[in-house]
């Protein structure tokens, strides 16, 4: 990799190093426009945990398929961003994915239907509020948090200053939890 050259030779060298698998290539290409890469993501996404893990699929994604780039037919960022528009429109479909999965699952643990006996609704709620008072303390606010105020898991690390990815594992858990209390007791 040639650093020393300034301007568009340096960038042509650059995004041919990188079409060749030069490692240095694709050091210098992250340093260069990562950031714009997760820019680009934070400002679609609007959570930075989400846009940080757009920027490193980018990243990878454009180093495995590498062979597919041609310096000749455009910029290694025009491509770059190419990819990033991809991996965000990717990012917003698993986010609506999780969000339906987590309302149905909400739904069905809250009001299941049982038959002909109205007395069936109440004791399913009840059994639901019970589990969930049983939740360990996180657990039970972030849950609270994501069906009675209705806020999504990026909203709720936020609120409640944790990791996102720790916030999806208590609601995956707890979830999972009230489904099997559901059917056992069900």
């Amino acid at each position: 990799m040639v650093t020393s050259v300034t301007g568009t030779r340096a960038d042509a060298e650059l995004a041919e190093g990188f079409a060749r698998g030069d490692e240095g290539c694709l050091a210098e290409a992250y340093r260069r426009w990562a950031g714009l890469v997760h820019t680009v993501a934070y400002r679609t996404l609007g959570d930075s945990g989400e846009a940080e893990d757009v920027t490193q699929e980018v990243f990878v994604s454009a180093w495995r398929g590498r062979v597919g780039y041609s310096p000749a037919k455009g910029s290694l960022p025009g491509w770059l961003l190419g990819i990033t528009r991809h991996r965000v429109a990717d990012a917003l479909d698993a986010r609506g994915r999780r969000q339906d999965k987590i309302r149905r699952a909400a739904a069905g643990a809250a009001v299941r239907p049982t038959g002909d006996d109205p007395g069936d609704e109440v004791v399913d709620s009840v059994l639901v509020l019970d589990e969930l008072g049983a939740l360990p303390q996180p657990q039970q606010q972030i849950l609270r948090l994501a069906f009675y105020d209705d806020l999504t898991q990026a909203q709720i690390a936020e609120r409640l200053d944790l990791p996102l990815g720790t916030v999806k594992t208590h609601v995956r858990r707890s979830l999972g939890r009230l489904r099997h209390r559901m059917e056992t007791d069900g």
